[in-house]
């Protein structure tokens, strides 16, 4: 197979920069409320609709939390991601809560180690905008779900106004480097329909976040966690970030609006 790094040299740096940024952030990342919100979990799986003799995948699956969602509901959940430390922590999840029917394997997103039509359900929670090649992400995942099976990404959004999107990125890209880019929700669905892929459904969500425990666990760039912190105080005059930014207290408040994508392959 070939993968992202033999067509783009210039990915290696990227795959670098997104192995360094998750295998630090991986205990904080397996420990966070907001990433293990049932609400939100399961909104994502109704979303996709699974039935018990049914086998789902999750890319870039992190610590695992889709996966022990699925599991839940399906025969058999996989999980793939390409950091082994997140790997390690969904191990860790699927051991605790006796999930037997999950496995883990670490892998490509641009060359999934899979079969064609392997998968009733392919999807992807908050990792698109950290993809260089959104595209072939999309095109991989619609490799390996079956003709009837679902497609589902969610990620967070990027404002249509242009300044505000343009602001968020610049945050983020300083929050995490590993961030390529935050789309608007225009971008993410024409993923579907330049496939193939009829209109998705929408499902719309924020996810909360409070300045300084967002900052305590990210690993920003140069290390200037005071640079992050103006931006995000900064942000609260005008919603500059367009993530509903606001002083309460001696901290700031802020949300990611999110959404979660589905449709269903037909052909």
């Amino acid at each position: 197979m070939t993968s992202s790094v033999d067509r783009n040299p210039s990915a290696a740096t990227h795959a670098s920069t997104i192995h360094d940024q998750f295998t630090r952030q991986a205990e904080s990342f397996a420990a966070s409320p907001a990433l293990h919100n049932e609400q939100a979990l399961t909104l994502l799986v109704d979303a996709a609709a699974p039935s018990p003799h049914e086998t789902t995948l999750d890319v870039a699956c992190g610590p695992g939390s889709v996966v022990a969602a699925f599991a839940l509901r399906v025969n058999r959940a996989i999980g793939l991601d390409a950091t082994e430390a997140m790997l390690v922590e969904a191990r860790k999840l699927a051991a605790s809560r006796g999930l037997t029917n999950v496995e883990f394997r670490c892998g490509d997103v641009y060359a999934l180690p899979f079969a064609a039509e392997s998968f009733d359900v392919v999807s992807c929670r908050f990792a698109f905008h950290h993809f260089e090649e959104p595209q072939a992400a999309f095109a991989e995942m619609l490799r390996v779900c079956r003709v009837g099976g679902r497609i589902v990404v969610c990620d967070g959004l990027a404002s249509d106004d242009p300044e505000k999107a343009v602001a968020l990125n610049r945050m983020e890209r300083r929050r995490d480097p590993s961030t390529v880019e935050f789309r608007t929700l225009g971008y993410l669905v024409g993923l579907f329909t330049a496939a193939g892929l009829p209109t998705p459904a929408e499902r719309f969500y924020r996810v909360p976040a409070e300045r300084d425990r967002l900052i305590a666990g990210s690993f920003p760039a140069d290390d200037d966690r005071e640079l992050l912190r103006r931006m995000i105080d900064e942000s609260v005059d005008g919603d500059r970030l367009g993530m509903q930014s606001r002083r309460e207290g001696d901290t700031v408040r802020l949300s990611y609006p999110s959404v979660i994508l589905t449709a269903t392959r037909r052909r």
